[in-house]
């Protein structure tokens, strides 16, 4: 009973749903991400390249040969897939950079809303000083003493 309160109390804590919910959100980013890099990026850099697909490059290190990486694979055959790898890297490099440009807009928007915020905040009229409530105080004070 004592562990199931434990659980509780630990599943209750602010830092296991903030994390849940930043992990739920960075699924579905992650999806939107790479929708973005596969379905719009990369057929631009194809056009760019001429239609070059690294992904099927490889060097057989077993017997016998292979039109394609895929029947590589699936005969079993041992393979440097470099092709893969300069892809996947490729992917990464486009991914990242995608992900700076979002922070980097968010980031922009954030200080705007705060620099607003700030703004108002200085337009706002000051209330009076401590000195100024003390006066005030002691005139009124003195007023009722007289």
């Amino acid at each position: 009973m004592e562990m199931l309160n434990e659980f509780k109390s630990f599943i209750a804590k602010g830092n296991v749903m903030d994390m849940a919910v930043g992990i739920i959100i960075g699924a579905a980013f992650t999806a939107i991400v790479s929708s973005l890099v596969a379905d719009l990026i990369n057929p631009i850099i194809g056009i760019i390249t001429g239609g070059i697909d690294f992904s099927n490059l490889f060097v057989n290190l077993g017997d016998g040969e292979f039109a394609s990486l895929a029947a590589a694979r699936e005969a079993g055959a041992p393979v440097f897939a470099y092709g893969a790898f300069i892809t996947a890297v490729i992917n990464f490099l486009i991914i990242a950079w995608v992900v700076f440009l979002l922070v980097k807009l968010v980031n922009r928007v954030k200080d705007s809303a705060v620099r607003k915020t700030a703004a108002e905040a200085a337009a706002e009229p000051a209330g009076p000083t401590q000195e100024q409530l003390l006066a005030e105080i002691r005139d009124l004070l003195r007023n009722r003493a007289a």
